[in-house]
């Protein structure tokens, strides 16, 4: 594909970015690849000055480039085609999706599916091999459900959305459209509830719904837990990675994302656009703001404001936390200060 290609399509979906090119060279690009690997033909991009330093050495035959006119200059000089960005990395995202989309499987219902006849089946759905389908299943319009797919009873599935292989669909779940539940996970599995008697623990009933609403993806091997009463919720657009999980009760908001290894206890209240890092653990009931972040490893047990950025266990402020971890590693030295005042006293 020729680099005026690319930025003729780019052109067609990037009208909020501020695109310029350096028309002196129009080279072939066959694939892409970061920065540090880059070879001929192949188109890259520079984000932050951590990789800034790349420009020197890249073999790429083109570049995404931020609005900085030294790099430019460099480009210009090495001979590299380039296209500048305020948001390098959201437009090399866009770029791969001119190399590469997933593989789309044709329209069909694999023989060996197992499917109750009550079930909706919507248009244009593939069904894979050994996918089973419970009563009165709904599957939207161009929903994809690959081989070893489990939908329990009374499912709701929304258009176009993508269940991969292995991944389990429990009862009273509500699934929206364009979702995509990664290979593993499992939607709707009976939450953790048992009430301590003298005997034993008593097993309580988990008979809320879970709802994942329109756009959200859930990664490999992660579980979101159905509730005793009401209803486990994540909202419009947010991403988990692989081995979240999400206990029973929990509500999260809109455009959110969480790093593998997130562990949500019941009940937990989190806001819009908060990013939890990886192996954040949050406890029982706990509230988190609209734009929180929580860096890796933080152990939240107490609520969190809007805005705030959070580190340690237990979570204090991120600016107080890397002050206290500067002086961590001097303790043994401040001791021994310590020490001799005390003895000199």
């Amino acid at each position: 594909m020729k680099f005026s290609e690319i930025l003729s399509k780019l052109a067609d979906i990037n009208l909020s970015h501020s695109l310029i090119n350096y028309p002196d060279c129009d080279p072939d690009l066959e694939s892409v690849e970061a920065i540090e690997y880059a070879a001929n033909k192949q188109l890259s991009y520079i984000e932050g000055a951590k990789f800034a330093r790349h420009i020197h050495t890249t073999n790429a035959s083109a570049l995404i480039l931020p609005p900085d006119p030294s790099l430019q200059s460099t480009a210009n000089q090495r001979g590299i085609a380039w296209i500048a960005s305020q948001q390098p990395r959201l437009l090399f995202a866009q770029v791969i999706a001119l190399f590469y989309q997933p593989c789309q499987p044709t329209p069909h219902i694999h023989p060996t599916a197992i499917i109750d006849p009550s079930a909706a089946i919507g248009k244009d759905t593939y069904i894979g091999a050994y996918a089973v389908i419970g009563a009165k299943v709904k599957l939207g319009n161009g929903t994809q459900v690959y081989p070893h797919v489990t939908i329990y009873p009374q499912v709701e599935i929304g258009e176009q959305t993508i269940l991969h292989a292995n991944c389990t669909i429990h009862e009273r779940s509500r699934i929206g459209a364009n979702c995509i539940i990664h290979s593993g996970a499992v939607i709707g599995a009976e939450g953790f509830g048992f009430v301590p008697t003298a005997e034993g623990w008593y097993k309580m009933q988990q008979s809320g719904y879970t709802i994942l609403e329109d756009g959200v993806e859930i990664g490999c091997n992660s579980t979101v837990d159905r509730p005793a009463v009401g209803e486990t919720r994540i909202r419009r657009n947010t991403k988990l990675d692989n081995l979240v999980h999400i206990a029973h009760g929990c509500d999260i908001g809109e455009n959110c994302a969480m790093a593998a290894q997130v562990g949500l206890a019941g009940g937990v209240r989190i806001g819009k656009r908060v990013i939890l890092a990886g192996q954040v653990g949050i406890a029982n009931d706990v509230k988190i703001g609209d734009g929180a972040i929580a860096t890796a490893q933080t152990g939240i047990t107490g609520n969190v404001k809007a805005g705030a950025v959070v580190s340690g266990s237990p979570a204090v402020s991120n600016k107080l936390y890397r002050k206290v971890s500067a002086i961590y590693k001097r303790l043994p030295e401040i001791y021994q200060i310590f020490r001799q005042l005390k003895q000199n006293n």
